[in-house]
């Protein structure tokens, strides 16, 4: 090979090599290092140009062996950097869609006590709002729980009620000891909805309501039960 050829080929050489330290430099975000392989390519140049023949391809070999290198470890980088976004990307998704659930479910519980509230508080507006009396007709009897029972579920009750006091809230079972319209059993436990449970249908009527929203649902599931069972 001529000292043209020679010269030729370290050119090349120090131009894969000046390659090899621009990746580098690009992986490590370094400048300096980016220069001082333009100086080590100069330096090859001159060098290869007194290589042996021989040996050249080795020197071209290492060269892009070291180009390779260089490129991978920039493809580890960019992947990793590319990981690391994507993670932090999901867990703020994660913790975006969490913290929506959490105020969805506090605002959820949040109406349901308002809802609870508002309601206990109509239904205790309803019973104070009734005169008592010392005596009540069935007509008066029903009108009040017209009022307090809602109107889906009024005629479920007035089944209920029909079959164990005839709408009489003085009723008492001589056997059982039950007493009022719904026949509790005892009747001291509608002193839960007022003192004055053995005289006012109104407060009779409050604590049956109570009882079969909470044992069967609502008056209808209670009714249900009292057909297959006549009792509830």
């Amino acid at each position: 090979m001529s000292r043209i050829s020679v010269r030729g080929f370290a050119v090349a050489s120090a131009t894969a090599v000046t390659a090899v330290g621009s990746v580098v430099g690009v992986a490590s975000s370094s400048v300096a290092q980016n220069n001082d392989a333009e100086a080590t390519a100069a330096d090859v140049t001159t060098l290869l140009a007194d290589i042996p023949v021989g040996q050249q391809a080795q020197v071209q070999t290492v060269s892009l062996e070291q180009q390779a290198d260089a490129q991978a470890i920039a493809a580890d980088v960019s992947a990793k950097k590319e990981a690391e976004e994507a993670a932090r990307k999901e867990a703020a998704r994660t913790a975006i869609a969490k913290k929506a659930e959490a105020e969805r479910a506090a605002k959820e519980a949040k109406e349901r006590a308002e809802r609870e509230a508002a309601a206990s508080r109509n239904a205790a507006r309803e019973v104070a709002s009734f005169a008592v009396k010392s005596s009540y007709t069935v007509a008066e009897v029903q009108a009040i729980a017209r009022s307090i029972v809602p109107a889906d579920q009024f005629q479920c009750f007035s089944n209920i009620v029909q079959r164990e006091s005839s709408w009489n809230y003085q009723a008492t079972n001589p056997s059982s000891g039950a007493y009022g319209l719904v026949q509790a059993l005892p009747g001291s436990k509608m002193a839960s909805a007022g003192a004055d449970w053995r005289t006012n249908p109104a407060t009779q009527i409050k604590w049956g309501l109570n009882y079969m929203n909470e044992r069967y649902g609502s008056p209808c599931g209670a009714w249900s039960f009292w057909q297959a069972n006549h009792w509830y």
